[in-house]
């Protein structure tokens, strides 16, 4: 019997249990307390390993030399203003060096307050000065006057752009065409904002990157405990696992870095599983390449082994596993002994049903030597309770049935016992922090093209197919937001997007709200600049260690603007040309959208402060500071401030510190009043309060439910599953017709070994992995980070090198299953071979010289050689010097722009996830005669089979009480519970094509 823990307290860990005869002993565990975080702390100077930063004391008034002075010595005189960078999700803070003498920003370094970057950045945090001073950003709004793509614009007023677009909303919302409304967006850089203006318009029409990002790893996390993505405590791990290259290009980067470095430094094992060599791998203990795809199958390996020698975690599998349902599922009666339906028993069937998951087996799958893959497993085994671990693309993006493999990791961390540990992986809902604004509204749509009958356990909308659902009738869309987003160039199959775009018909009004060009405001009817890290308001929190913080990102300009006692009206006064802030936008066009009400709009924007007045910026997230975040109150009124002038102060507040185990946290008598019990099997203990079809699911979670009692009396907060438990059998994946995937499992990829014939030229392409600077839609017009990423190689293994007989810089022609693309080779040792690699963050290109940026993109043609459904891209220019305000323009030096690869990639969902399975299974051969660096050739009729063939994968499936989707799932902008349910007449759409008859239900 295992103590209760008192109150407050997690249950104690018990040493690993004793093992049969000649299994290596277990390592005692470690008391030695976890290591403290060190980041400055407000209103204080910093700590000693930041020591050059100014203090917080000087940063109204802070003076230093002009370092393009030197060697004379100029005084500049500067007011430091914190804000957060907005060039990837980590969210780091920025100080920005106001000048004041003129209120232009110099320059833009670390914020030492910030607890998730600590004052550190990496390059694309200083290049935020870049972006602000680009010659070629947008700064006035633009509207099309010829066709779409065609490249001719005129520069229009705000009130004629808003009145426009708010008045075919309006006119959808009215003639109940809502479903006709989308806001596309990528990296969002803020929490909360979006969802709830699109939750006050009443329309389902969030759309999102996620399938093309991590929706795989998100579904395997997400089946266990409902939160769909790992905060790993790296500073205080003994092992630390990683899936690809976090160190240098993973998910929040530069923060995981620092704590990965601060591991190792401190005696942890990092571990590698990346086909590449990459900066990461290179500071591995253990690198392991596998084969793409296989990586599911190195874990069960793993697993298996714990389970043989029981070197796990007894008593926490024994709380949170779903053991009983595991058992009733798939050994109803098995057992005849006194052990029959125990946890013991439960304990012998988990072991033999992973006995066949062996060495050697993971070894042939992943063609890695047998030693390596018990190397680990030992590592992983001696880990006591610190195995802290990451995935977040890479395998899980990659491959089909990708999503086991976050799945499969997980089970790793459970039978270790790592899971909410100091040093071990927690799940990010308990590292992050949302606080929402007031009155937040509900609706009661569903929009089918977002979340489309095939795809109930997709994380999250399945975007990848918009225009192939438009083309093929599904809907229509009134009015398309894309929201700094590059479809056409981010997303697979772009002649496609181009193609539906391009159509009035299927798309009414395209706006593209974003502070520089891409390839997708080429093809919009309005271009309108938003603005950078230093020019909006935004919060954000992410998983960057046990803790939680809510960052500020503000307008700098503005704020120092205002400390000098200078009103502004908004953020227009103060940004570049007529630059405009994002919610300052959003608060507008709903007010224009309903000006007097009548359709519920308005009130959602009206000043909490200022009855029936329009809020403005500072009122809304005063709201906020005060009344959402836990603390801050008291902390602002020890230095003599309010919240919001806190929040300005340091651009950032610290909510918690040193978060584990969340789920035992216990229920307070007011979570617990009103509450029942349920007493069924699989949901046995589970606590719920009264709900009805009006009820709104929180963002993860079933509406109602609060948590839930255990065996020994207690009530804690548990998980967000449908048992607020650990499902190690997942009822989501039965009840929505998987149930065979119900447990982690290993499914063979779409790339596996046995699908490549290598001898005939075939090859995996890898292309999801970056470059350090991260090139994209957002950053490329940031001159330092072009000039670091510079060219733009296929990596390819010598021993392929010589059997397809090419050397470095020779072009090959690369063929995908819809077209082909031309690349330029670099032989390397540091990939695997039978694989090549190139990265997805280059390929950059525009259409005509007037709109674009000439720092990464080339000049490029775009024709079609062979009828309407073939497109082939080639360039006419490279990247070249310019004559422009910047006089660094005129001194570049590179050529490069890369290849945009994933034109000639065909959408590949995953039937589960709804991933797009970013590997490629391709023929290479030296470059034709007539072929260029960088030529793409797609054909878009062949890219529509490949749709097809993909789709017909999927079982279109509707689960409990014709519910559409599990509600537990993520979803943002959750509906009322009724809207969750489909109609009698409601049933799966139908293409007009046939598809394949083999596989599962069509749409």
């Amino acid at each position: 019997m295992t103590e209760t823990a008192p109150r407050g307290a997690a249950p104690t860990r018990p040493a690993a249990p004793s093992t049969p005869p000649g299994t290596p002993p277990a390592t005692p565990p470690d008391d030695t307390p976890p290591r403290t975080e060190r980041h400055p702390l407000p209103g204080a100077r910093t700590h000693e390993h930041l020591r050059n930063f100014p203090p917080v004391s000087d940063w109204d008034h802070h003076v230093e030399h002009d370092a393009r002075a030197h060697p004379r010595k100029v005084p500049r005189e500067y007011m430091l203003v914190p804000t957060t960078c907005f060039n990837c999700e980590s969210a780091c803070g920025l100080l920005a060096y106001v000048d004041k003498s003129d209120l232009s920003v110099r320059k833009v370094e670390g914020n030492p307050a910030h607890p998730g970057s600590r004052g550190r950045n990496c390059a694309k945090g200083p290049a935020t000065i870049n972006q602000i001073d680009d010659p070629e950003r947008i700064l006035h709004p633009l509207r099309r006057t010829g066709e779409r793509g065609g490249g001719q614009w005129e520069q229009v007023s705000w009130d004629t752009a808003l009145d426009d677009v708010a008045g075919r909303i309006r006119a959808a919302i009215l003639e109940g065409r809502h479903e006709e409304v989308t806001y596309h967006v990528g990296r969002p850089g803020e929490d909360g904002f979006a969802e709830r203006m699109l939750q006050a318009w009443g329309v389902d029409g969030h759309n999102s990157h996620t399938n093309v990002c991590s929706s795989g790893a998100r579904l395997g996390q997400t089946l266990w405990g409902g939160f769909d993505r790992p905060s790993p405590d790296h500073s205080n791990a003994k092992v630390i696992l990683l899936f690809s290259s976090h160190l240098e290009t993973g998910h929040y980067f530069n923060p995981h870095a620092q704590r990965i470095l601060e591991g190792k430094s401190a005696g942890a094992k990092l571990v590698v599983v990346d086909p590449r060599m990459s900066n990461t791998a290179s500071h591995a203990d253990v690198w392991m390449a596998p084969w793409p795809g296989s990586e599911a199958a190195i874990l069960l390996a793993v697993a298996s082994y714990l389970l043989r020698t029981r070197r796990i975690d007894h008593e926490y599998l024994r709380r949170w596993f779903n053991w009983e349902t595991y058992l009733a599922e798939l050994h109803p009666g098995a057992a005849t002994s006194d052990r029959a339906g125990t946890f013991e028993a439960f304990l012998d069937h988990l072991e033999g049903d992973y006995a066949d998951y062996t060495f050697d087996f993971a070894a042939e799958e992943s063609q890695v030597p047998v030693e390596r893959i018990e190397e680990l497993a030992r590592l992983v085994a001696d880990c006591d309770h610190r195995l802290s671990a990451h995935i977040w693309r890479s395998a899980a993006a990659g491959n089909l049935g990708g999503w086991q493999v976050a799945r499969c990791l997980w089970f790793v961390l459970a039978l270790t016992g790592s899971i909410g540990t100091p040093g071990g992986t927690s799940p990010n809902g308990w590292n992050k922090f949302i606080p929402h604004g007031p009155d937040v509204p509900a609706h009661d749509h569903w929009n089918a093209l977002a979340w489309p009958r095939e795809y109930p356990l997709s994380t999250n909308e399945m975007s990848i197919l918009l225009p192939h659902f438009l083309q093929e009738g599904r809907g229509r869309l009134e009015v398309y937001f894309s929201r700094v987003f590059n479809p056409i160039w981010t997303y697979p199959d772009g002649f496609t997007w181009m193609k539906t775009l391009s159509d009035p018909g299927k798309v009414g009004l395209h706006v593209a709200l974003t502070p520089t060009w891409s390839e997708t405001a080429e093809f919009a009817d309005y271009v309108l600049p938003v603005g950078h890290a230093t020019e909006r308001h935004d919060t954000h929190s992410y998983e960057t260690h046990a803790a939680k913080w809510l960052g500020f990102r503000q307008p700098v300009q503005r704020v120092a603007r205002e400390r000098l006692g200078r009103p502004v009206g908004d953020t227009r006064d103060t940004n570049p040309g007529e630059v405009w802030e994002e919610n300052e936008l959003w608060f507008e066009l709903s007010w224009r959208i309903d000006p007097d009400d009548a359709l519920g709009i308005r009130r959602h924007f009206e000043s909490p402060y200022r009855p029936g007045e329009k809020v403005t910026v500072d009122e809304y997230y005063r709201w906020i500071f005060e009344n959402r975040v836990p603390g801050l109150t008291e902390k602002a009124q020890a230095e003599g401030m309010t919240p919001l002038e806190y929040m300005r102060r340091y651009g950032v507040v610290e909510v918690a510190t040193d978060l584990y185990r969340q789920d035992e946290r216990l229920l307070s008598e007011s979570e617990l009043s009103g509450t029942v019990e349920d007493t069924s099997p699989e949901t046995r203990g589970v606590l719920r309060t009264p709900t009805d079809d009006d009820s709104v699911p929180p963002l993860i979670g079933e509406a109602g439910a609060v948590g839930v009692r255990h065996a020994d009396g207690t009530a804690t907060a548990g998980w967000l599953t449908p048992s607020r438990k650990l499902e190690v059998y997942s009822t989501a994946m039965r009840d929505w017709g998987w149930p065979e995937h119900a447990t982690p499992g290993y499914i063979r990829s779409h790339v596996a070994r046995s699908e490549i014939d290598l001898e005939s030229g075939e090859l995996v392409l890898v292309p999801t992995f970056r470059l350090p600077t991260l090139i994209h839609t957002r950053s490329g017009n940031a001159k330092y980070l072009n000039e670091i990423s510079n060219s733009h190689p296929l990596w390819l293994h010598t021993r392929d090198a010589q059997r397809h007989g090419v050397r470095t810089d020779d072009l090959v022609r690369l063929s995908t299953a819809i077209g082909h693309l031309v690349a330029r080779v670099w032989v390397t040792e540091g990939i695997r071979p039978g694989v090549c690699a190139l990265s997805h963050h280059m390929g950059r290109w525009r259409l005509h010289d007037t709109e674009g940026s000439r720092w990464v993109q080339g000049l490029v043609d775009i024709t079609h050689p062979d009828g309407p459904d073939t497109w082939k891209l080639r360039y006419r220019g490279g990247i070249e010097p310019f004559t422009s305000d910047d006089p660094d323009s005129e001194r570049i030096w590179w050529n490069d722009p890369g290849v945009h690869q994933n034109l000639a990639f065909g959408v590949q969902p995953d039937p589960w996830s709804g991933m797009h399975c970013w590997l490629q299974k391709v023929r290479m051969e030296r470059a034709h005669p007539g072929d260029r660096y960088g030529d793409v050739y797609v054909d878009t009729a062949r890219s529509r089979e490949v749709y097809r063939q993909w789709l017909a994968k999927t079982r279109a499936t509707i689960g409990p009480g014709g519910q559409r989707r599990p509600e537990f799932l993520m979803r943002p902008v959750k509906p009322r519970r009724r809207a969750y349910r489909v109609d009698g007449g409601d049933q799966p759409p139908r293409t007009p094509d046939p598809a394949p008859s083999e596989g599962g239900a069509s749409g």
